[in-house]
């Protein structure tokens, strides 16, 4: 994620939401909601509704009788949408309220509440409701890092509807109306209610963001349950076309259903292309595309949709650096960092900026995967000469000294100061805690490196060129030689996080070298201690892998990347060790770290956060949340899904007519069915229970390896 220190003024870690332990959010596409647990989003915090990054309701709260309802639960069955059940409160001196109140909330290109009051009591009782509104336009940014300053918004009373316009662009507005007529002010819609014995009262309220005063698309029609809108309409349409993954153990199928649920209502579709689809990062900062982010996502998706890596490709292919820039990093053949539609979005580090050093070869090693997957082959072939742009910018730009390595080092004082996945100011370090100076060349982007290479020799041999197959082959042979020799600690077993300037290695042990198994840089040798270091203590919090070792200079529970465990980097630890489980102890690592992931994200109610705090199990018996992680988060969504993708051994190659599944499931795991997995032209349905594979479907040209 965008996290750099405060001398990035579009980054930081993320600021603290206001009582983000009672947060709810709510997300749909690029739009997001972010409420307490009585729905309301009140001034001064930063809650708010957001739309194309900027914050278009930054007051929306329910008053009875002048007075805050009461909390009684928060349900959530999609992403998208919420039921909050309030009460009033009881009259002074009685112990039990007879008023109920329900708030149905749906969120698409804006917002539709329907609010019901129940009078539960033996008389009619009378009260007065009013909506508090209000907006500031602010860029999504001013909010997340706590400067939105005050409101902005101008309010017309029209026709029994409150309009707010943006005073600084008058282009930006939100219409706000009530299907029962209500008394508008500025700043509020109110009604006087009467509620016989057992009726109720209902009202649907909808606020409409408008771009130059035209409303967008409405979300939501007059009446329509949440089963019924747009955004169910969406995913049910997307969960139509993908893989259905169910578990016999409960825990594990309530996770993977979360998942789904996420993941199809974080994707963004690029309506002027044919409703291509990619995935935004994750909510509530992070509802944008981002290459990194969207890349792993959609390689930790692909036993779902292979459609979502391509959808993801094609977008980023188009935005690929063209020429040097040194305000957004753009350089030719470099894939961008991430896309901003918001006020600011033109200052600073501009509408989109390129500052990461990893998103370029995990473009190449997700084209080649995508093939294998089953992608159109056409649109494979077109997006070839991206990948071999995006090769040269590995031997060029991103090799900035010609010694063979990728580093980075930002291009002004606006820019990140880490670009790789551990973007914090902080985020490398050695094992005395010191920051490195940069240039930098992180472990895991020379491991990516690699399987670019070796990605990109695979669709040159499948579109007819061995040429370039073995010379690239050849390539990342030497790169893993050299790897080898530059960043093993001998006296550590382990690899260094980095090489700085002066090519010293940055001797911190952490989570970092996980990824080095995943991309299969590293040689057996160094592997077999590898996952020795990783099993310790100070690595293995019982939840997931920490991101720095406990024994380091820097390390912190409570840290952004010096502590913490994030899930989507355990669950590619997870397949790393997978592909080593020919090793020691790699099968065993990976099943138990597996499993505590599991059990994290049952902990947090099915839904895996961007990241948790490290403390060891042993201390607390339940992961202890960092209290500004994004959730949903793409790639924290997705982890489970490439969790059961490693244990199954699942790895289709389409252009070859081949199905490998390899099961080493765990074994609290049961039965896993994947029904109507679709590769390419193929459908195909699996059942896997310990090591026994059932597979249906297969065409007869087709090669089943289950062993």
């Amino acid at each position: 994620m965008n996290s750099a220190g405060p001398d990035a003024p579009d980054a930081g870690e993320p600021s603290a939401v206001a009582g983000y332990g009672g947060a709810v959010t709510l997300v749909e596409g690029s739009t997001f909601c972010l409420s307490d647990r009585l729905g309301d989003v009140e001034p001064g915090t930063s809650y708010g509704l957001f739309y194309r990054d900027a914050r278009v309701l930054s007051r929306w709260e329910l008053r009875l009788d002048g007075q805050r309802p009461e909390p009684l639960l928060v349900s959530s069955p999609e992403a998208f949408t919420a039921r909050f059940i309030l009460r009033r409160p009881p009259w002074a001196g009685a112990a039990d309220s007879t008023v109920l109140i329900v708030r149905d909330r749906l969120v698409a290109d804006g917002l539709r509440e329907t609010v019901t009051v129940e009078n539960l009591g033996r008389e009619t009782t009378a009260l007065d409701l009013r909506l508090q509104v209000d907006a500031d336009f602010a860029d999504l940014f001013a909010v997340k890092e706590g400067r939105s300053g005050s409101a902005r918004a101008e309010m017309i009373v029209a026709e029994e509807e409150l309009l707010l316009n943006d005073r600084s662009d008058r282009t930006r507005g939100l219409a706000v109306s009530s299907s029962e007529t209500p008394v508008v002010l500025p700043g509020s819609l109110s009604w006087r209610v009467v509620v016989p014995a057992g009726g109720s009262w209902r009202t649907e309220i909808v606020a409409q963001p408008t771009v130059g005063n035209q409303p967008m698309h409405s979300p939501v029609r007059a009446g329509e349950h949440y089963e019924a809108s747009e955004p169910s309409r969406k995913i049910a349409a997307w969960r139509d076309t993908t893989t259905s993954i169910t578990a016999a153990h409960p825990l594990l199928a309530w996770v993977l259903a979360r998942t789904e649920s996420d993941l199809g209502a974080l994707q963004i579709r690029d309506d002027a292309r044919g409703g291509r689809p990619f995935v935004a990062a994750g909510a509530p900062w992070f509802m944008t595309l981002f290459g990194r982010d969207s890349l792993l996502t959609a390689w930790m998706a692909l036993p779902l949709d292979v459609g979502l890596a391509l959808g993801t490709l094609q977008q980023l292919a188009e935005m690929q650096g063209q020429r040097v820039d040194a305000r957004t990093e753009e350089e030719p053949g470099r894939i961008m960092h991430e896309m901003r539609r918001g006020p600011a979005s033109g200052q600073s580090l501009g509408e989109t900026y390129y500052g990461t050093v990893d998103a370029t070869p995990l473009f190449v090693m997700l084209l080649a995967q995508a093939h294998r997957w089953g992608a159109d082959a056409d649109a494979v072939r077109a997006l070839l000469p991206a990948a071999d742009a995006a090769l040269a910018w590995i031997a060029d730009h991103g090799d900035r000294d010609g010694d063979g390595f990728v580093e980075y080092r930002r291009a002004t004082d606006r820019g990140l100061s880490n670009q790789g996945w551990k973007d914090s100011f902080d985020g490398i370090n050695d094992a005395a805690g010191r920051l490195p100076e940069p240039p930098i060349a992180l472990c895991e982007v020379q491991g990516y490196a690699y399987a670019a290479l070796l990605a990109r020799a695979d669709l040159a041999d499948d579109f007819g060129d061995p040429a370039t197959a073995n010379r690239l082959r050849d390539r990342a042979a030497d790169l893993r030689t050299k790897f080898t020799e530059a960043f093993w600690l001998p006296d550590r077993g382990w690899f260094a996080v980095a090489l700085d300037a002066k090519k010293r290695r940055v001797d911190a042990l952490t989570s970092n070298i996980g990824h080095c198994l995943w991309s299969g840089i590293v040689t057996d040798e160094h592997a077999a201690t590898v996952i020795g270091k990783l099993a310790a203590a100070d690595m293995d919090s019982g939840f997931g892998l920490r991101t720095l070792s406990s024994t380091m200079g820097a390390y912190n529970p409570m840290s952004y990347h010096n502590g913490s465990v994030w899930p989507h980097d355990t669950a590619i630890a997870v397949a790393g060790l997978l592909r080593y489980r020919h090793l020691p102890g790699a099968l065993d690592l990976a099943t138990h770290l597996g499993e505590g992931l599991l059990d994290a994200a049952g902990a947090f109610g099915g839904r895996l956060p961007e990241l948790f705090c490290g403390f060891p199990r042993s201390r607390f018996s339940a992961p202890v949340p960092y209290p500004t992680s994004c959730s949903p988060q793409a790639w924290a969504s997705a982890a489970p899904l490439l969790l059961v993708r490693s244990f199954l051994g699942l790895d289709p190659d389409v252009p070859h007519h081949t199905l490998t599944v390899l099961p080493h499931l765990p074994a609290r795991w049961g039965r896993l069915e994947l029904t109507e997995l679709r590769l390419g032209g193929t459908v195909v349905d699996l059942a896997v229970e310990g090591d026994r594979v059932t597979a249906t479907n297969i065409p007869d040209d087709w090669r089943l390896i289950t062993h």
